[in-house]
């Protein structure tokens, strides 16, 4: 397995996650970051090319993979927004409170290991007026689906690199305490329907009570 984590997974998940349909939804999603951004899981740098350099005034990433940042690095000598990629995981953010403006999180939060933790995380280093822009596959809400999802779920976490297919996404979010503002959710076309349920949108932080 560690042979494959290491030389096998990073080639997977790059080919996985930027088929074309995927990366539809993407453009859908990155556009809207502004300011100071954060991207979880930035491994691969797939989400660079979506990046408006006219709106986004520093862009940071953090990955556990140190192949996939390696891939990051490469596609941003090439991308009109330089990244500054962090090897480390997006529970316990190496980053100080209110650092940025835009969280941006795509197919992360199905691997991390306390989406709750990451979440939180993603709250403590907003900005007030800051924005959660997410896309992530999960729980599907019809119930065959769900089933075989739950079915598969413990070898695909095994061969994906912890990648859930039953965690729900908006509901999620929303119990970590933010207002979603904007979504969307479908099948992903092309895809097989256990993998393929999407949830997308932008979320900001709903304030503590005084």
């Amino acid at each position: 397995m560690r042979f494959w984590d290491r030389h096998i997974l990073p080639r997977l998940i790059t080919f996985a996650c930027g088929q074309g349909q995927v990366m539809k939804r993407r453009a859908l999603v990155v556009p809207g970051a502004t300011g100071r951004v954060l991207e979880y899981g930035c491994g691969g740098g797939l989400n660079l090319q979506f990046y408006q350099p006219d709106a986004v005034t520093s862009l940071t990433g953090i990955d556990p993979h140190a192949e996939l940042l390696a891939r990051t690095d490469t596609a941003s000598a090439c991308s009109a927004i330089p990244i500054e990629t962090h090897r480390g995981i997006a529970e316990d953010l190496p980053f100080a409170d209110a650092s940025f403006d835009t969280v941006v999180t795509t197919f992360t939060l199905c691997s991390v290991q306390d989406p709750e933790a990451a979440l939180s995380e993603a709250r403590r280093v907003l900005a007030p007026g800051g924005r959660l822009l997410f896309l992530e596959h999960g729980r599907s809400p019809d119930a065959d689906v769900l089933q075989t999802q739950q079915r598969i779920e413990p070898l695909w976490r095994r061969m994906a690199g912890n990648c859930h297919l039953t965690r729900p996404v908006s509901a999620s979010i929303e119990a970590a305490g933010f207002r979603i503002t904007r979504s969307g959710q479908g099948y992903t076309p092309k895809s097989p329907k256990f993998a393929g349920w999407m949830e997308w949108g932008s979320a900001e932080p709903i304030p503590a009570p005084r």
